[in-house]
């Protein structure tokens, strides 16, 4: 069964340490606080340095971070998975981990929209959305089972454009790495993911009265310590808030 595979790989991390990142290479001691916080894939950058700025405020505490396709964190936390945080790219994808009474009290803290991805060059002359219609463009998208594919499909149908992706893949850094690796035209990302990859790819925007906008919600799963409420507010507060923005978030 998908569920408990996925249990069973993100407990092994998280044990091991192999996978998971940590805002701190120090290992934690019998006074430290570990939390664990599952977020959405297009978070990887802007929360491993709010871990490292909560940290640097709060030294007993130690943040453990699993990133993936929210869908796929949702239904971890659900079967049990030991995760103290949840942060996800869609409030539908919260609302699993809600309905199986995992989570309480999530908010929104931040927002997303999407934008086109293309390797350095751009090769294909991508240029609009209307583009990744062409048959000479190699095109992949997320999954519709996570939100970036979710979001892609409803801006493709607000679009009117009839896109055959070459791929879907499981979260949007596994779109922008193929992408990189220059082994697609294009790839439909969060407007994040182009300003965290730099130079590594060009990002075309798409415009505001043609695009799509995710909201996230974060909550703190029902068993989390005391610590875990204050991871969230420090990401609902200034400074949270002050690094989500330099990564290319919007306000919610």
């Amino acid at each position: 069964m998908r569920v408990r595979a996925d249990l069973a790989l993100l407990a092994a991390a998280l044990a091991s340490g192999l996978t998971a990142s940590c805002s701190s290479t120090e290992a934690p001691d019998d006074t430290t606080t570990v939390l664990t916080v599952s977020a959405a894939a297009s978070l990887t950058d802007a929360f491993t340095e709010i871990g490292d700025a909560y940290t640097s405020e709060h030294p007993d505490t130690r943040v453990r971070f699993n990133f993936a396709g929210s869908s796929t964190l949702a239904e971890q936390i659900s079967a049990g998975a030991p995760v103290d945080v949840f942060a996800a790219a869609s409030p539908a994808a919260m609302q699993t981990a809600v309905g199986a009474g995992t989570v309480r009290d999530p908010m929104l803290f931040t927002a997303n929209s999407l934008a086109i991805a293309v390797p350095a060059g751009n090769p294909a002359d991508v240029a609009t959305l209307a583009d990744l219609t062409r048959d000479d463009v190699t095109v992949i998208v997320c999954a519709t089972t996570v939100p970036c594919g979710a979001a892609t499909e409803d801006l493709f149908r607000a679009n009117g454009l009839d896109v055959a992706p070459a791929s879907l893949e499981p979260d949007v850094r596994a779109v922008l790495t193929k992408v990189v690796a220059d082994e697609a035209d294009a790839g439909v990302v969060y407007r994040t993911d182009v300003i965290a990859a730099g130079q590594d790819v060009e990002g075309i925007s798409i415009p505001d009265d043609a695009n799509v906008v995710n909201d996230y919600p974060i909550a703190v799963t029902v068993d989390a310590p005391a610590e875990a409420q204050a991871f969230v507010d420090f990401v609902l507060g200034d400074k949270g808030q002050e690094i989500l923005g330099a990564w290319g978030f919007a306000s919610p």
